[in-house]
């Protein structure tokens, strides 16, 4: 397996493929549209940020979006995970901790003294995060109206 940045190609295949996984990340509350989620990342590949992949006999895995972020209280700029998705059939084998690995390795490189993600409360990859050291720091809560 190799974890690299996308050539344009498969990055248009990424954006493609970007709203099923925000769909699954949100568990099934959000279904954007391909556009939709071109104007969400768009800017975050305007001001830095990277796709990284992780392909096997040409064939895509997976990804993740790393980048920075500042800090909306003190205005500490830190790196920042996006987003991180690997396509089912290859769930189960290991992909979303190499990918996570890599990215927080990455972000290391580019001097970011902290990272971060943002995930929904029943997402199963709550577990990998804190295996990674990763642990709860606030808490978004919601009424429904």
């Amino acid at each position: 397996m190799e974890i690299r940045i996308p050539n344009l190609l498969e990055l248009k295949v990424l954006l493609a493929l970007s709203p099923q996984a925000m769909f699954e990340g949100t568990m099934g509350r959000v279904k954007p549209t391909e556009e939709k989620m071109k104007q969400l990342v768009e800017p975050l590949l305007e001001k830095g940020c990277n796709y990284l992949i992780a392909t096997e006999d040409s064939k895509l895995l997976g990804w993740v979006l790393i980048g920075a972020s500042t800090d909306q209280f003190t205005d500490n700029v830190i790196g920042f995970i996006y987003e991180l998705y690997v396509i089912e059939e290859f769930r189960g084998k290991g992909i979303s901790r190499k990918l996570m690995n890599h990215a927080i390795e990455q972000l290391k490189i580019e001097g970011y003294l902290e990272v971060r993600l943002a995930v929904f409360v029943e997402n199963q990859a709550i577990q990998l995060y804190e295996k990674l050291g990763f642990s709860k720091r606030n808490i978004t809560m919601s009424l429904p109206l």
